[in-house]
């Protein structure tokens, strides 16, 4: 998801670039607004922890570009490219390396831990099952042995 911060900078296309160029396949995309309730539910792992109440407040105060992304090991692909939760120790060339610089506004969120259903649960709360589109990329025998 491209966070409040990443869509006012204007950097949902160049996000999307870098996942597309990598060799993912978007079968999900929506600009939306998130509210309260979505907040709490989306971060409730959190909801214990001091910054829980800046967390959604920050994921609120904007819309946001949530996104599905398939291809082979794509959780593992797209925490790479992603980078540290700190922009500061992100590598240049990750997301949050190139564009980030505070941990408060590390411009996109991605599901982690696909073995403890992380990335279903999150795709649950932001997309019904028939907003996913699935479809094969003609390019997939160049990308895959």
């Amino acid at each position: 998801m491209v966070k409040p911060d990443g869509v006012q900078r204007g950097l949902v296309g160049d996000i999307v670039d870098r996942f597309e160029t990598r060799g993912l396949t978007l079968v999900g995309a929506k600009f939306t607004q998130i509210d309260d309730d979505l907040a709490a539910e989306h971060y409730a792992e959190h909801e214990d922890k001091p910054f829980f109440d800046d967390l959604t407040t920050f994921i609120t105060s904007g819309p946001v570009f949530a996104m599905v992304w398939q291809g082979q090991d794509a959780i593992r692909q797209v925490r790479r490219m992603m980078g540290e939760t700190d922009p500061a120790d992100s590598a240049p060339g990750t997301i949050r390396g190139d564009f980030g610089l505070d941990l408060g506004r590390n411009v996109i969120h991605g599901s982690d831990h696909e073995d403890e259903g992380s990335a279903e649960r999150e795709i649950g709360l932001f997309f019904d099952e028939d907003e996913l589109v699935d479809w094969e990329q003609v390019n997939e025998d160049w990308l895959y042995e």
